[in-house]
């Protein structure tokens, strides 16, 4: 163990803040951080916007589902998938040639970009003592948030990022067992489902302490209440307007 992988260890979402400011400099040196995550052929297919305006905070708050933190924090980001500037570059520079920005792979690649930076950035700033939470419901309406921060072709919201102080402490979360996740020459079907039945009761009783009781519902049921609910059912055609996945 180092101090690297303690903070990493002992990550935990924060839906809490205290109102002191994220300077300028730990804003940009955690994007600068996020920067330096790996990127495929190196071409960096994604931006951050960093919301502090209150009115515009309260829009998206509204937009991702009334989620108050959102709000609450000094500075909320949107992590988007960007092929913009790299159609940009296409037409400045093979302007004669068909170009495939618009290829599904492509669209892989700027949401593996995105994310591997959004996390970088994550851990950046736990490293200076702030917290931070994902917001997936940024996606809630997809349209609305992608109007209201003038996203262009090529461009996508895949999440945003609550960064602040921290004004709460939550119990860390269990995570799945190891041998779930970890396979070794081969996928292993029986260790993955043993793995899983291990997790439900270890998650069942996490919930159970958490809520006085009031909750116990295994991991596995809850996962199969999420995977049978039609949830954002507009991103294929939002995205299509947007130019992805054409091919």
């Amino acid at each position: 163990m180092n101090d690297t992988i303690n903070l990493l260890m002992n990550h935990r979402s924060i839906r809490s803040y205290k109102p002191d400011p994220v300077t300028d400099d730990q804003l940009e040196t955690i994007i600068a951080a996020g920067q330096m995550a790996s990127s495929s052929s190196n071409v960096q297919a994604y931006s951050v916007i960093a919301i502090r305006d209150p009115k515009r905070k309260a829009q998206l708050s509204e937009l991702a589902g009334n989620q108050r933190y959102i709000v609450e924090c000094p500075v909320f980001l949107v992590w988007c998938a960007d092929l913009y500037r790299l159609e940009k570059a296409v037409q400045q520079h093979a302007p004669e040639q068909e170009s495939y920005t618009d290829a599904v792979e492509n669209f892989i690649v700027a949401t593996a970009d995105v994310t591997l930076a959004a996390q970088n950035a994550a851990v950046a700033a736990e490293s200076m003592g702030l917290g931070i939470v994902y917001i997936g419901g940024i996606r809630n309406d997809i349209e609305g948030a992608a109007e209201l921060l003038g996203l262009p072709e090529l461009v996508y919201p895949v999440y945003g990022m609550c960064i602040g102080y921290p004004n709460q402490e939550p119990d860390l979360r269990p995570r799945l067992p190891l041998k779930a996740v970890l396979h070794h020459e081969s996928y292993d079907t029986a260790a993955t489902e043993q793995s899983v039945k291990e997790y439900d009761e270890q998650m069942s009783n996490y919930l159970s302490v958490r809520t006085a009781g009031t909750r116990n519902t295994p991991w596995s049921a809850l996962m199969a209440q999420k995977f049978t609910t039609p949830s954002r059912m507009q991103l294929k055609e939002f995205l299509d307007k947007k130019g992805f996945n054409k091919r």
